[in-house]
């Protein structure tokens, strides 16, 4: 079994199974289609908790590369799932999977994804990044 541990504005999201996937970057091992995955906030930390029981099943792994750019309104500029790009709708439509939309594409997903991104990977002093890694999917059948 895997563990993901996600940053508190995802608990919600995960927990009323409006977040079905999170993207990740490689790693040596990660959850394998069938594998049932466990889902935490602040692992490592005293105030771990599970979000989810019983846990999920993985139902994909797919590679990931993504475009962040740091000058940009939308930020994600470009992703490609297992090598096939996704057009705006389709990233906006994933960012809303991914927990950005709060359940809905209202047109801002892919920016508040974006933001996300640039917060937590981008650096001050480049003007973008490229990101690859994957996107596993859970059922929503706990």
């Amino acid at each position: 079994m895997v563990a993901y541990s996600f940053a508190p504005q995802f608990i919600e999201p995960v927990a009323s199974m409006r977040k079905l996937q999170t993207v990740r970057g490689l790693r040596k091992r990660h959850a394998r289609v069938g594998e049932r995955v466990q889902l935490y906030t602040a692992m490592r930390t005293k105030y771990c908790r599970k979000i989810l029981e019983p846990d999920p099943a993985c139902i994909a792994v797919d590679d990931i590369w993504m475009n962040v750019q740091g000058f940009s309104d939308e930020r994600i500029e470009a992703i490609s799932i297992n090598s096939i790009p996704l057009d705006d709708d389709e990233i906006e439509a994933f960012a809303v999977a991914d927990g950005f939309g709060g359940g809905l594409a209202d047109g801002f997903a892919r920016r508040r994804m974006g933001e996300f991104w640039w917060k937590a990977h981008g650096q001050a002093e480049t003007i973008g990044f490229e990101f690859e890694g994957v996107v596993i999917r859970w059922s929503g059948n706990a």
